[in-house]
């Protein structure tokens, strides 16, 4: 049972006469007149356990889009149902409005639409159907919470697919598949062209300058089909916010718009997100069902507070990789990791593969290392330079190795590590 704000208006008004005739006990009377008449209301309601509810829910959306999720009421009764329905979610899924009034004759079926605008990625799940039946005087009237389970998947936002179209310009150039007709310095051969000024001289054909009698240069094309293996770190330092979402946010942005260059570009990818164990993966999915099914595998990832295994790392890069291939580690360059094995999993990989290690800045280390306003800001400010000095000397040692280093803000993470991979197949180093 429940009351409606008609009873408690109604019992309010009790108090103006009680005033006026300066009676207590009429007062009193007042309110357990309303009371009675308001339990006799819920009696008299059609039962909540008339009404029958199924949740069809969208199989998925990205993140800040907006979905709704259909609520199928229907009236199993014979009487008329008149009364409201909460269609409750998690706080996540940001549900505009999930209160919808009901009226249902007899064997009547309604279909409400909840809006939804989700703030968090994952498995969102919702919660119990409320369903209230008013009594015919909307004094009062009777409750029912059912379940009805089901899971909203919200994928990740994919904000970087912004900055797509001018890789994809770039990738073309350097297939030399537009107007420009640049030439890759690839491994493939593609052509022989009559020699300029600023050509490198050991790309001269020697055989083919004899022949001709004028100097020859071979041209390249950037290979394809190659295989590009994305490590994604979930360990703990994963979890710290950068901004306004954890880093590993930033890498997820990094790996979708690298693996749908990559794909473009005719390449191989396959994605793992690792700590300890392997929290998420997409493998083997060629064309256009690669990036669905790497939204859908890195929708439910999440930091979890351990330390990450590296040498796991890399016998797992190893033991999926039989080739020669890009392996991109999207991690934090922090002391912890030198601790743990990075190094040792950098210089291991490097041996076989090209190995880049991409890092999310924290804007925040910056503008400490700025302030100067008092002796807390000093300090602030020490440390913060002290944090930036491990980090390059980090990248430092991982240079040594062999492997490329790229440290970017958040939002700038994704369109770098893209431009490094074009640079790098460019160059043929791939």
């Amino acid at each position: 049972m429940y009351i409606t704000g008609w009873t408690v208006l109604l019992a309010a008004l009790g108090a103006v006469p009680a005033a006026v005739i300066h009676e207590r006990s009429f007062a009193w009377l007042w309110v357990l007149g309303v009371l009675v008449l308001a339990c006799l209301d819920a009696l008299i309601a059609p039962s909540a356990r008339a009404v029958g509810v199924r949740r069809t829910p969208p199989g998925s959306v990205r993140l800040t889009e907006s979905t709704a999720v259909v609520l199928e009421v229907v009236n199993l009764g014979s009487r008329r149902v008149r009364g409201a329905v909460r269609d409750a979610w998690q706080p996540s899924t940001g549900a505009v409005a999930d209160r919808h009034r009901l009226r249902l004759r007899g064997g009547e079926t309604a279909r409400l639409r909840t809006v939804m605008v989700p703030t968090r990625r994952g498995d969102l799940h919702a919660d119990l159907v409320t369903v209230r039946s008013e009594g015919p005087l909307r004094l009062a009237g009777c409750q029912r919470s059912i379940e009805a389970p089901a899971t909203l998947r919200v994928l990740p936002e994919f904000a970087s697919r912004k900055h797509l179209p001018s890789r994809l310009a770039r990738l073309r150039e350097i297939d030399g598949q537009t107007a420009v007709q640049l030439k890759g310095a690839g491994s493939e051969f593609d052509s022989l062209r009559d020699y300029v000024i600023g050509d490198d001289v050991r790309s001269i054909d020697w055989r083919a300058t004899a022949r001709r009698a004028e100097v020859m240069v071979k041209t390249y094309r950037p290979e394809r089909d190659r295989r590009v293996m994305i490590v994604l770190d979930t360990s703990r330092l994963s979890a710290a916010r950068v901004g306004d979402a954890p880093r590993l946010d930033a890498s997820i942005e990094g790996t979708l718009l690298l693996t749908a260059l990559a794909t473009k570009a005719g390449d191989r990818v396959q994605v793992t997100a690792f700590d300890r164990v392997e929290r998420a993966r997409a493998i083997g999915a060629t064309g256009p069902a690669v990036m669905p099914q790497l939204a859908d595998a890195l929708a439910t990832a999440t930091p979890a507070l351990v330390e990450p295994d590296w040498p796991a790392v890399a016998r797992l890069v190893q033991s999926r990789l039989s080739q020669r291939a890009l392996v991109v580690l999207l991690t934090t360059l922090d002391p912890s990791a030198v601790d743990g094995g990075l190094l040792d999993t950098v210089a291991a990989i490097t041996s076989k593969h090209a190995v880049l290690v991409a890092s999310v800045d924290d804007p925040e280390l910056a503008e400490l290392e700025a302030a100067r306003g008092d002796a807390h800001d000093h300090y602030a400010a020490a440390a913060a330079a002290r944090t930036a000095i491990e980090q390059d000397a980090i990248a430092a040692r991982v240079r040594e190795l062999g492997a490329e280093v790229l440290t970017a803000l958040p939002d700038h993470l994704a369109p770098a590590v893209a431009d490094r991979y074009l640079a790098l197949k460019a160059s043929g180093r791939l």
